[in-house]
């Protein structure tokens, strides 16, 4: 007979753990399936300074290592497969993974959103080392050195408005004319002295040695090329929520993130989504945390009333 889990938890991340660690210690049975390594998408961030507890900031990860460990501490299990499918609704939850199937009366979807590439050469190679994807993450690595910012949405323009508070300077680069940005943000911008534009523009490439040390563009409108020297870049285009595998069953907004708002309950009984792949103003490893511990309050009052 197949194991009924009090909760299973999709996606060892941050979040995840957290979820894990709380439902743990109230004395649940719980699974948290991991398609790569704990950690989630910190593990590719060397330095993590945001996050409470580490004065001389963490590795990415070595943190998802640590959060891991807390949680099977406690009694968390962890299986290392791939989700292939999910059935959500009623009170008996199935996942099938690349190992086999598994039950669960309640279900914790943390399965994350991932920063959208530009996807043009040498990209993959910079990461890392002066090409970043977020700028609340990474942007005090920049202080005083000029930076440039691609894209021309609501994070990009909030992206250029934190780094240059930072930064001697900042270069927005967008595609278009006018940005896409709400009209809040285009008034913060208009004070923001040390941030410049080039419109009409995309990266066509990366330049440098060990690290970045600049980028060529082209006019989209005249076929203009132009090299930039700066000392990193932020790619500010948007995210992909991981979420095609709940299509048709747990409710989706537009940009295909789970509506699920502070008490982190999607429309279906039972399952919550936390962390990077809910709707919600900050993706951050300390709010995904946090969503882990409120979800678990959750699970605790749906499990009460089976």
């Amino acid at each position: 007979m197949e194991n009924m889990y009090d909760v299973i938890i999709i996606g060892g991340g941050p979040g995840g753990y957290s979820a894990a660690l709380y439902a743990t210690r109230a004395g649940l049975d719980t699974l948290v399936i991991e398609k790569l390594s704990a950690g989630g998408q910190m593990t590719q961030t060397t330095q993590i300074d945001n996050y409470p507890g580490f004065d001389q900031g963490i590795d990415g990860f070595e943190l998802g290592v640590k959060m891991k460990a807390g949680a099977e501490r406690f009694g968390a299990k962890t299986k290392l497969a791939e989700v292939l499918s999910v059935r959500l609704e009623g009170q008996v939850k199935e996942i099938e993974t690349s190992d086999g199937r598994f039950l669960a009366k309640a279900v914790i979807i943390a399965t994350g959103a991932g920063h959208r590439h530009l996807g043009i050469p040498t990209e993959a190679q910079f990461a890392g080392r002066g090409v970043a994807y977020c700028a609340a993450c990474d942007g005090m690595f920049y202080r005083n050195k000029t930076v440039a910012v691609i894209g021309g949405g609501n994070s990009a323009v909030a992206d250029a408005i934190l780094l240059s508070r930072i930064c001697k300077e900042v270069i927005l680069i967008h595609r278009r004319d006018t940005l896409r940005a709400t009209k809040i943000y285009h008034d913060q911008l208009k004070n923001a002295e040390n941030v410049t534009f080039r419109w009409n523009s995309v990266v066509t490439e990366f330049l440098g040695g060990d690290r970045i040390s600049g980028l060529k563009i082209q006019n989209v409108a005249t076929g203009q090329e132009a090299r930039l020297n700066v000392d990193g870049v932020f790619v500010s285009i948007g995210r992909n929520p991981v979420t095609k595998l709940f299509e048709g069953q747990v409710a989706l907004d537009k940009n295909g993130y789970i509506i699920a708002g502070e008490d982190t309950k999607t429309n279906l009984a039972g399952v919550f989504a936390i962390g990077d792949v809910r709707t919600k103003a900050l993706r951050q490893v300390v709010t995904a945390a946090a969503d882990g511990a409120t979800a678990v309050h959750y699970v605790e009052e749906y499990l009460a009333t089976l």
